[in-house]
């Protein structure tokens, strides 16, 4: 009986020891210390609420599968970068910069915005005062004068900021929402690749301007396959063979070569730089995957209004398999999806911690 006894806690023992190892696993120190987070609707998890825009959805149903309930993301759980600040090891997610507190942007700030472009008009027209990517950088400039206060020099920020992981991904509206409805309207005063060129030139000051801020290690998300979001299909139709309006694809697509070559110059010109490329659209293109096989159809009732087109009714019943589906709405991935998306930026990202973060 006693040596039963023993053995008993013996095994009790090392169960609590294996818990605790796996514990201290995983709540470890995150894998960097800092998370800049700059874009559109994908990313957005609140800035938009607190402005003058049709671009915000603080309402139900979005967030159905978010423990706070809806937020201003614009999907039903978790999107791709929330997802990935949790493959990286952050106990929490990042705050948006509408209520950043020095408590928490040593660790990074989200100042995301949906609707929000390259260009400053990009959204504007459509959904009013969305926060386009030159006032993000205007925004990130405010955060560093407050982290220098907080850690007492200048010197001691920019090591710090040079340690950080930044986050860009932007494009998708200045497609969505400027250039594809004139384009088809036969109202663009610009060709497709010049039309690209423009993002591109624009594009390049923009992040030597973040680089110039102390950013070293940037990943840069290529532009969706904006052909394949349902709105696009209700709109246009589907091209025979394609789940998708390969159109809008093709002219995008313009744009995208242009992203990729762009950050593989930047990381020749610029000295210390880590900007990497990565591509998540297939996750919210052709096929299915995982569990995913409605591609083509929004989990949500969609608005017809012109200045929430595409985005949930408020209050609608929703999919009961949302895992089954890769769009909430008219324009944005489920929650499955997004895990989709953040595994392969996830993978694309790793490279830089199988290297020191660069700080130079």
């Amino acid at each position: 009986m006693e040596y039963s006894k023993l053995n008993l806690w013996y095994l009790l023992a090392c169960v609590v020891i294996i818990l605790q190892c796996h514990h201290r696993m995983v709540v470890g120190e995150p894998k960097v210390p800092c998370l800049f987070i700059f874009g559109d609707s994908l990313v957005d998890n609140g800035n938009n609420n607190y402005r003058e825009t049709t671009a915000k959805v603080n309402y139900e149903p979005y967030g159905v599968d978010f423990p706070a309930g809806p937020t201003g993301r614009f999907t039903n759980g978790r999107n791709t970068i929330d997802i990935i600040a949790e493959m990286l090891g952050f106990d929490d997610y990042i705050p948006p910069y509408a209520n950043a507190t020095n408590q928490n942007i040593l660790g990074g700030v989200n100042y995301g915005s949906g609707g929000a472009g390259i260009l400053y008009e990009s959204g504007r027209q459509l959904y009013g005062d969305v926060i386009s990517f030159d006032e993000q950088l205007s925004n990130h400039d405010a955060t560093i004068s407050r982290i220098t206060k907080l850690v007492g020099s200048k010197s001691a920020a920019k090591k710090h900021l040079k340690s950080c992981l930044y986050s860009v991904g932007l494009g998708n509206n200045d497609y969505l929402a400027n250039y594809l409805p004139k384009y088809y309207a036969s109202t663009a005063t610009q060709t497709s690749q010049t039309f690209a060129a423009l993002l591109i030139a624009k594009y390049t000051k923009q992040l030597i301007k973040l680089y110039k801020t102390g950013a070293r290690n940037v990943v840069v998300f290529a532009p969706g396959k904006l052909g394949c979001v349902p709105q696009q299909i209700s709109t246009y139709g589907s091209s025979d063979g394609s789940f998708c309006f390969e159109t809008s694809n093709d002219i995008v697509q313009i744009f995208a070569d242009g992203v990729k070559l762009l950050i593989a110059s930047l990381n020749k010109l610029l000295p210390g730089a880590k900007f990497i490329h990565t591509d998540t659209s297939t996750a919210t293109s052709y096929g299915t995957y995982g569990n995913i096989t409605v591609a083509t159809e929004p989990c949500c009732p969609t608005s017809t209004d012109v200045s929430n087109s595409g985005h949930c009714i408020r209050g609608s019943v929703v999919c009961s398999n949302r895992d089954e589906y890769l769009f909430w709405d008219a324009f944005h991935p489920t929650e499955a999806a997004n895990l989709i998306s953040a595994k392969i930026a996830y993978d694309d990202i790793y490279p830089l911690f199988a290297d020191p973060i660069a700080v130079a």
